[in-house]
């Protein structure tokens, strides 16, 4: 299967991944954040999961619903992550 793709929800690229271990489709938080609240970059998107982690930190959610692992993926316009 694919490793890393670009998959389109309502015209816009969200940023996938195959994980051949688990056999499962990983998905950018911040790309899947950015569609969501119709973020116009994904710099803008970044921002706001930030604030949006940083806000549950300090209502007492110390840790998200889901374990969301970072994972370093390329960028949609081609580049690849620095290690």
């Amino acid at each position: 299967m694919d490793n890393d793709k670009i998959k389109l929800f309502e015209d816009k690229r969200i940023r996938t991944a195959w994980n051949e271990e688990t056999e499962e489709r990983l998905f950018s938080i911040v790309n899947v954040v950015g569609v969501l609240t119709d973020q116009p970059t994904q710099q803008n998107a970044s921002t706001y999961w930030a604030v949006m982690k940083k806000r549950l930190a300090e209502e007492g959610a110390n840790q998200l619903l889901t374990n969301c692992k970072q994972l370093k993926m390329t960028d949609a316009d081609g580049k690849k992550p620095i290690d």
